[in-house]
């Protein structure tokens, strides 16, 4: 078990991912938080006993004192920063999207394959109570086949939400509710349910006035047959995600935490009813983990010790951005698009041109 050297490249969500390092001080050690802005990164490096702060990346990617960079930064940065901080010989964890085109993940992935150093996407729902609940009866055989599905991210985004400039359009947030609210429910879908096969897609922009769509309707279906639906709106009165998964032997129910819905127990019934007293004594046995951003980054940990079933791989990241450019692409078609996609499809090259 090694000490990982931690810099952070933004002190947005980046104060989040801070507070999941200092949980883990044994593992890492956060060594630079950098931003632009030093004052607003001042803070974040007092809360880590020998952090500096620094306000130029390059700075940062020369040091060969830290292991592993952070990518917090607006998502038009996240491929190529990425892709520089692999050069500079440093393994890589970044906030979602992971790239803005199947393109831009490409170079990524061949820069990962020339480094020699992992990537790892930031998918916390993953992690938490309700996911390890889940995992445990799946592998006990107590689901068989899944049915169906459905996802709810419900979420209040307004005038303060957008007041940072370059959220709202497609230059700098790259998309809308699609790719930066639902990724993560969608994760989880593939995550739990398998790889997507087709997506059909109605989207709108109805809460605010902005480039890029806040309202959407998705219907799936999985190359396993199961068919699975996503409801997706910034004009919710409250922050709220729920997903509900139905299998042959039982219905698993989330909670509704905005930002972790993994987290927390979840609600399984058993479709027999005899049958939940097997269920009942699988979820007793069942440890809780450290959930969402913790989770993820003990995962990530383990997998630089070189020993993680559970880490979120540059395949899974591949997987989301190929998610997202086919719901572009079957929104403004207004057809049904299979997957996998491949180089040549329109948008390899990426969706940000607007509808």
């Amino acid at each position: 078990m090694g000490t990982y050297r931690v810099a952070i490249l933004g002190a947005g969500i980046g104060a989040a991912h801070l507070a999941a390092y200092l949980t883990l001080p044994e593992r890492f050690r956060v060594a630079v938080i950098c931003d632009r802005d030093a004052a607003r990164a001042r803070p974040l490096a007092a809360q880590a006993s020998d952090a500096r702060v620094e306000t130029e990346i390059d700075r940062v990617l020369a040091d060969p004192a830290v292991d592993l960079i952070d990518i917090c930064l607006p998502p038009a940065l996240h491929a190529p920063v990425a892709v520089a901080a692999l050069d500079a010989g440093k393994a890589v964890v970044c906030e979602k999207p992971l790239a803005l085109s199947l393109a831009e993940v490409d170079q990524v992935s061949a820069a990962a394959r020339g480094a020699g150093h992992p990537v790892f996407p930031v998918f916390q729902y993953r992690y938490g109570l309700g996911m390890a609940q889940l995992r445990a009866l799946i592998d006990a055989g107590l689901a068989g086949t899944p049915y169906a599905a459905t996802l709810e991210t419900h979420w209040n985004r307004g005038a303060d939400y957008y007041g940072v400039p370059w959220r709202g359009t497609w230059a700098g947030e790259g998309g809308g509710a699609v790719l930066t609210h639902a990724i993560h429910s969608h994760d989880l879908l593939s995550c739990v349910f398998g790889p997507v096969a087709r997506v059909s897609v109605l989207a709108a922009t109805r809460v605010n006035p902005v480039e890029v769509e806040d309202c959407v309707a998705v219907a799936f279906e999985m190359a396993n047959g199961a068919v699975a639906t996503s409801s997706v709106s910034l004009g919710a009165a409250d922050d709220t995600s729920r997903l509900r998964f139905l299998f042959e032997g039982f219905t698993a129910e989330s909670g509704r935490a905005p930002y972790a819905p993994g987290a927390e127990a979840w609600t399984f019934t058993a479709r027999a009813p005899a049958r939940q007293a097997d269920i009942d004594a699988v979820l007793a046995a069942v440890p809780e983990p450290p959930a969402g951003f913790a989770g993820f980054l003990a995962a990530v940990a383990a997998a630089l010790d070189g020993h993680s079933d559970h880490a979120v791989t540059l395949a899974d990241g591949r997987r989301s951005i190929e998610l997202v450019t086919a719901l572009y692409y079957a929104q403004r078609t207004g057809c049904a698009v299979g997957l996998p996609l491949n180089a040549g499809h329109p948008l390899y090259g990426g969706w940000r041109a607007g509808p």
